[in-house]
């Protein structure tokens, strides 16, 4: 174990969308749009962060019976944080992503961490940890974002045709409206995720040869 592999491991090798498929109500819920999977995506980060560090901080300290509700606790209070400041500095992501921010409590993410990792470990893993399944589920959600609002609605970050009048990058007309809906969703996070086992085969063969 090292600060390093703990701290890439939740990018691709032990990803929780594309590899331990956790968090999959968030995921379908908020890709709709790049700007609501990066915001979901930092408020998760910074809630996965904060209670993995105070849970290993206080793993010698609380008791086994009581440790689910414990964890409850701690992580409610950094999602009551991150509520307070989308609500007071970015209004409309706020409105947007809605009871799915509350919900952060109880998103398996979060907890399984806490479970399975930072009441084990030490801060500084915990912390590593925290960060790069963090940014795991970020760049998963921006990745599957980009795809749905791309064939969705024939825009990136809600901007047609890059900004650039008269420059069509996507013809609208044939917006895929399926993508946007929780079918599409699903079937485009299978293709993603057959893609990434296509590509992580490959690369073992070519270990190998």
């Amino acid at each position: 174990m090292s600060f390093r592999s703990e701290l890439t491991k939740g990018l691709v090798r032990e990803n929780p969308t594309f590899r331990i498929l956790l968090g999959m109500c968030p995921t379908m819920a908020t890709s709709l749009a790049i700007s609501n999977g990066i915001g979901m995506g930092i408020a998760a980060t910074f809630v996965l962060v904060g209670s993995n560090v105070i849970v290993s901080m206080l793993r010698n300290v609380i008791p086994s019976r009581i440790r689910i509700p414990c964890y409850i606790v701690v992580i409610a209070s950094f999602v009551t944080m991150v509520d307070l400041v989308m609500a007071a500095f970015v209004p409309k992501l706020h409105e947007v992503l809605g009871i799915f921010i509350p919900l952060i409590v109880v998103n398996c993410i979060i907890l399984a961490r806490a479970e399975a990792f930072a009441s084990k470990n030490g801060v500084l893993y915990s912390l590593a940890d925290g960060i790069g399944m963090g940014l795991g589920f970020t760049l998963a959600l921006t990745g599957l974002s980009a795809i749905r609002e791309l064939l969705g609605t024939g825009t990136l970050l809600a901007v047609p045709d890059f900004g650039f009048p008269g420059f069509k990058v996507f013809d609208r007309s044939l917006a895929a409206v399926m993508v946007i809906l929780p079918p599409g969703g699903f079937i485009t996070l299978g293709l993603l995720i057959g893609l990434l086992n296509s590509l992580t085969r490959r690369k073992k063969k070519a270990a190998q040869a």
